[in-house]
């Protein structure tokens, strides 16, 4: 094996999803992980701490919200800020549409992956919090459009890859927050 291998944490994330697919994510291991993807142990615990951060590790998802939202031009709404952000991220999962579908159904059959999923939707909501108090939002307004928007972002997630159709996740996320205008403006959302 070389000293090195490129995309390493992809091909990590890679053989985790397809072990924990084929045996469960209970009966595998990290060496089993790694053997997979043609690597050490110790390169795996380079890039992840445990077998369940395979799933959830890194921040580029949460980088790219907020800064994306910062780029926003300051006179927008903080919920059209939000629009901007959601469809940033929509962007990046259409093109994995089939790991993400692969790796939902992972974190559903798991008790202890739902509850990474939540405490990473929480560090989701914290820091499009802080993105947003940055560009001026005050409280409780800025907590309240970040919880908004991880709600858009969960459900619409949902709908997106349980979907029998391959539309886009963008038309998915604007509808939702549409409707939730909506309801907010005293209509029904439909």
């Amino acid at each position: 094996m070389g000293r090195w291998e490129p995309n390493a944490r992809g091909r990590l994330a890679e053989a985790a999803l397809e072990l924990y697919s084929e045996r469960g994510f209970e009966q595998t291991t990290v060496a089993e992980i790694a053997k997979r993807a043609g690597l050490t142990e110790r390169t795996y615990f380079r890039h992840y701490a445990d077998k369940r951060e395979v799933l959830f590790g890194g921040s580029e998802l949460q980088d790219l919200l907020v800064e994306v939202i910062a780029g926003v031009p300051e006179s927008t709404a903080p919920i059209d800020a939000l629009a901007v952000g959601l469809e940033a991220l929509a962007g990046v999962f259409d093109e994995r549409r089939p790991f993400a579908r692969k790796r939902q159904a992972v974190i559903a059959a798991n008790p202890e992956l739902q509850e990474r999923e939540l405490i990473k939707l929480a560090s989701l909501s914290a820091a499009l919090a802080g993105a947003l108090r940055l560009r001026g939002v005050p409280e409780p307004a800025a907590s309240l459009t970040a919880e908004v928007g991880v709600a858009v972002f969960k459900v619409g997630f949902e709908r997106w890859i349980t979907a029998s159709d391959d539309r886009p996740m963008a038309p998915v996320m604007r509808e939702l927050l549409d409707g939730l205008k909506a309801v907010t403006a005293g209509g029904d959302g439909a």
